[in-house]
Order: structure tokens, then sequence, then C-alpha cells
């Protein structure tokens, strides 16, 4: 598992960690949607772009995982895997695969409202990247 769940109350902290940025982002959208469903009934039958813009490292982190939870609360589009195409400063482009929610196949482990700001951040390391974020819950 690409993350691991802290302490925070009344809403879920996640961190992440990966060896490049690309896959600290991928990663997150993972922890996201694991938390959210049992990714084994998601198939990945639906390919989704998305580009994101953010002014820094843990603003672009935010933004990115509220465009990929707007695909679920808007769309009810459940993601099964996240691959993150490129990277800069300000930017991100991904490529998600899932489908629609089907209340026969799937369903919710947890309701996520909303991510924020509070603990965000995107740090590099010795060994790669780590990243926190809160979800509201």
């Amino acid at each position: 598992m690409p993350y691991r769940i802290f302490d925070h109350t009344a809403d879920l902290g996640v961190e992440v960690s990966a060896a490049s940025v690309e896959e600290l982002y991928a990663a997150a959208a993972f922890a996201l949607f694991d938390l959210l469903t049992d990714l084994s009934t998601v198939r990945a039958g639906i390919s989704r772009e998305i580009v994101v813009a953010g002014e820094d490292p843990a603003d672009l982190l935010i933004n990115f995982l509220r465009e990929i939870l707007y695909l679920w609360n808007g769309e009810r589009f459940l993601i099964k895997s996240c691959s993150v195409r490129e990277v800069t400063p300000q930017g991100i482009k991904a490529l998600l695969r899932g489908e629609f929610f089907d209340t026969a196949r799937h369903g919710i482990k947890a309701e996520i409202k909303a991510v924020t700001y509070h603990r965000a951040s995107v740090c590099e390391t010795k060994k790669g990247f780590v990243a926190k974020v809160v979800f509201d819950v």
C-alpha cells in the first residue's frame, strides 16, 4: 500500500510516498479512491485525461485531488488507475482509467466530502517524495 493513514480530529489524514513526483501524485489518487471504494470491483474500461494547475507542489496536489474527487461527486466516476504523464512546477497531466458507479457491483467504504489545505505538503527526501493531505469525511 503506497500510503498510510495518520490521526486527525474528525477528518482523515493520508501520507503517501513514492520514488518520483509522478508516482507520488498517482499514489495520492490511489489512496483517495482506495479509501472511497473496494478497487478490486472497479474496471478500467473508460479513460479520462485531466490537466490541473497549481501555484506550488502542495497547491497542485490539492487541486489534482479535488479534480478527481469531483469526477466522483459530480459524475459518479470511480478511478481504478492513474498514470501521471507530466508534472511541472505549476501543472499536472494525468490519464485516469475507471468506470461509472454501479450499485450492483460497487460499495462505498467512506464518504470523502472534500480535500483540504490543512497540513497539505509535498516534500522531496533522500528516498524520493512524500506528501500529506487531509480529507474531510
